[in-house]
């Protein structure tokens, strides 16, 4: 089935030949790209990342970690694990320091070295990766594509056509069970499916995300790159002369002409370019990268490969297409000159408050503490006079255990001379939370003279954490409150 995918209409090339012009006429014309198989260094680095993503993503549901799933956002508890880290939604604030980190992440690499988050690791990169193999695993590779859809309905389309759509279905199904596996323990999660007796809900959000990648990488593919993807339309803030991207070296290319192997380029007046538009055919979005970087470039760095293989094929030494920066090709600098022009101030102060906000955050989860409580004073008994004439305010202490291990709790309170706690020591279950009720008594000796006033105290509660091996260690917080004394 052809997709409605179109292609930007393309410039045409000054000092090409008439068949190279004949062949990005055709290109230009035709109602879906079919993109070329490409073998090379870099599109081997795509597949290493399409394989560590995927077996990243596939395989840690399926982790387990003290008994439990390793990663897992339980939302029906509130409860989010990731390994050892407990978080619960006041936790939010971790969530975002770690969107504001992928943020200053993208400014320091797409500054560095352009849309390398684009061309390896994003996930519509990585599903349309997978998506257009099984494609040419079943229908072929691009001429055999292009033949298959203009010939006429038969068995063989039919069956060939069915098979893609069949895998396709496959593979997004798997992913929309996994992803709803990070929020439904995956191995029950599995055993409902099995039996036929998945929940409403989990069987809507599996069909959905499945819908999802199988529309997005089957069909939208390079129209979600070019005009829903918000990245492509700010990355020319981001980048600059010194960014390292992939560019098309014209001062050596053009102009531009088919020849034979054995033909004298310069005799000719022609570059190395010999316009056989392998660049164009293995592009996944369809552009000419030698009308310059454009938005639509993902830098998947296909056409890098394609043009070193066609190098290599005439004689003339790689790199017409090739990594590397504005200023570098105008100037002819090497790698060791654009890389010392890459730590330019804009690229270290990038990296500089990345480094800071990052090592900011590991401290802030590690020093995360084992639990968390809050004080409300009783409303409903403000403040009251008991035996002897002691002066006695109530409070309730909501403790929160952060841990997976039931814990125990002691309360005291300071900031008050002779100030008496009556209350007795609590326990929270594993993830769970305990509350307590806490009287603050003050003698009446003391309280005559703190008459009419609210007078700020500190409440500690004190956790003992069962560590691993030896002994117990224990964690102290505090929190203010105010003590109020009766005229």
């Amino acid at each position: 089935m052809a997709s409605s995918r179109k292609v930007i209409p393309i410039a045409p090339v000054s000092g090409a030949s008439n068949d190279g012009e004949q062949f990005v006429s055709m290109y230009q014309k035709q109602a879906t790209i079919y993109p070329r198989a490409v073998k090379g260094w870099f599109a081997t680095w795509r597949w290493v990342f399409v394989w560590l993503t995927q077996l990243l993503f596939y395989g840690l549901p399926w982790l387990q970690w003290g008994g439990r799933q390793a990663v897992l956002f339980d939302l029906d508890a509130q409860r989010f694990y990731i390994f050892g880290l407990l978080l619960y939604p006041q936790d939010l604030i971790f969530l975002a320091a770690l969107l504001v980190l992928s943020a200053l992440a993208l400014f320091f690499f797409t500054a560095v070295a352009g849309r390398l988050w684009c061309g390896y690791t994003c996930p519509q990169t990585v599903y349309t990766e997978i998506f257009m193999w099984a494609e040419r695993q079943i229908e072929g590779d691009r001429i055999a594509r292009m033949r298959l859809d203009q010939a006429p309905w038969g068995a063989n389309k039919i069956l060939r056509k069915g098979a893609k759509q069949g895998v396709w279905m496959a593979i997004a199904l798997i992913t929309g069970f996994s992803f709803v596996g990070y929020f439904t323990p995956i191995r029950e999660l599995a055993a409902a499916a099995v039996a036929l007796d998945m929940s409403a809900w989990n069987a809507f959000w599996v069909l959905f995300y499945g819908a999802a990648t199988y529309g997005n990488a089957g069909f939208l593919r390079e129209q979600m790159c070019k005009y829903m993807c918000p990245y492509a339309r700010f990355q020319s803030a981001l980048i600059d002369k010194d960014s390292l991207v992939i560019a098309y070296d014209a001062g050596r290319g053009d102009p531009r002409g088919s020849r034979s192997k054995k033909t004298n380029a310069a005799a000719q007046g022609l570059g190395d370019c010999i316009d056989c538009t392998l660049c164009v055919q293995v592009c996944p979005t369809g552009i000419d990268i030698r009308n310059g970087l454009q938005n639509e470039c993902i830098g998947c760095a296909a056409c890098i490969d394609v043009c070193d293989d066609v190098m290599d094929k005439m004689g003339y030494a790689k790199g017409l297409i090739r990594y590397s920066t504005e200023n570098g090709v105008v100037n002819g600098w090497t790698r060791l000159q654009m890389f010392k022009r890459a730590l330019r101030p804009r690229v270290l102060v990038y990296g500089a408050v990345l480094s800071a906000a990052s090592i900011a955050f590991a401290a802030s989860v590690a020093m995360r503490s084992p639990f968390k409580f809050d004080v409300v004073k009783d409303r409903g008994a403000l403040a009251r006079v008991v035996e002897e004439g002691a002066v006695e305010n109530v409070y309730r202490i909501q403790i929160m255990n952060r841990t997976e291990a039931p814990q125990t709790y002691r309360v005291a309170a300071s900031g008050i001379d002779g100030l008496e706690v009556l209350a007795m020591p609590a326990s929270a279950g594993p993830a769970a939370v305990a509350s307590m009720p806490v009287s603050l008594r003050l003698p009446f000796a003391v309280a005559q003279g703190l008459a009419g006033r609210s007078v700020p105290v500190v409440f500690e509660v004190r956790g003992v954490e069962r560590s691993a091996g030896t002994g117990t260690e224990s964690v102290v917080q505090f929190e203010k409150a105010t003590f109020f004394v009766p005229r």
